[in-house]
């Protein structure tokens, strides 16, 4: 995984990892006044709600085959994926892309910005913040192109040389500058929890949202990125409402145990600690019905098959 390996590969590794258009669907009315009142009593049986997870999605970069923008569009089509995000900004041909989404059907349900570890927007130099923040701006707007809602952003890194609080007070000053992006293009602007040292529990991650008063900021769920903090179930009923989309990968912590702390993640679906069906059960009870994108070790055809039929097995879970 393209930037899992790149933070293994740095400092920070001693430490720690339209419809595609649509954010997070309801079932029904009944769960629909979930998403403005996280509180509020669940008003129908479990089994009338959506199910949670019901738009299959990919990283661009777990395609491991030699083939040209169409033809990698074409493949992940006629392996049973419903769409495939991609990074922003990147070296992708616009006009090739939307021209192998309009053939294919292949939904580009958001993108990822591309800058955030390089230049994270807690970065003590304002330049390199100010950088991250136009590859932001750029991510909306390509991601707008795409006919995608969210762009999935990293707020920021806390390490040697930058406290907590130095985090979380620079990357909220840098995104509240987007927000104007982000109505005009009505892309929303989705925090990932990852391995990054900051925003560690549940709790402080719905906080740091609702800080900006502004629907337009919301969470994009990593499931095996909180085994190494807490259980997902936990994060999901805290974030509630605020969790747009899903990223999926599994943990072991027996993996982690005997080999390292990065090995647990090299586990298939189904095969770790996640616990589906409670994550499942979790996301029926917020009334999250939307898009769960895979974020493992890619391959070859027979790898992104396998990864798909397992995705089955943790969508019905």
């Amino acid at each position: 995984m393209q930037r899992r390996n790149f933070l293994k590969n740095s400092a920070l590794a001693a430490t720690g990892v339209a419809v595609g258009a649509a954010t997070v669907g309801t079932a029904s009315a009944a769960n629909a006044s979930l998403l403005t009142n996280p509180g509020s009593p669940i008003l129908t049986s479990a089994s009338s709600l959506a199910r949670p997870m019901v738009k299959k999605s990919l990283m661009w970069g777990m395609v491991k085959e030699d083939l040209s923008v169409m033809d990698k569009f074409k493949l992940l089509k006629d392996l049973g994926y419903d769409g495939v995000e991609l990074d922003s900004p990147d070296k992708l041909d616009m006009k090739e892309v939307l021209a192998a989404r309009d053939k294919t059907g292949l939904l580009i349900p958001g993108t990822v910005n591309s800058m955030h570890w390089k230049l994270p927007l807690s970065d003590p130099d304002p330049k390199k913040r100010e950088e991250c923040a136009k590859s932001i701006e750029k991510a909306l707007w390509d991601t707008k192109e795409y006919g995608g809602s969210t762009v999935l952003v990293v707020p920021g890194v806390v390490n040697a040389t930058v406290t907590y609080g130095e985090a979380y007070e620079r990357s909220q000053a840098e995104i509240r500058k987007l927000l104007p992006i982000a109505e005009k293009t009505g892309v929303k602007i989705a925090i990932e929890n990852v391995w990054n040292q900051f925003l560690l529990s549940p709790l402080e991650a719905a906080k740091y949202v609702d800080d900006f008063k502004h629907p337009m900021v919301g969470w994009y769920f990593d499931v095996g990125n909180v085994l190494r903090y807490s259980w997902p179930a936990s994060w999901i009923e805290a974030l509630n409402k605020r969790i747009l989309k899903l990223h999926l990968k599994e943990f072991s912590f027996k993996k982690q145990n005997d080999l390292g702390l990065w090995k647990g993640f090299d586990v298939e679906f189904m095969e770790g600690d996640n616990n589906w069906p409670e994550v499942n059960k979790a996301l029926q009870k917020i009334g999250y019905s939307g898009w769960a994108s895979a974020e493992v070790a890619g391959g070859d055809r027979k790898r992104l098959l396998t990864i798909r039929e397992k995705m089955d097995e943790v969508f019905k879970a």
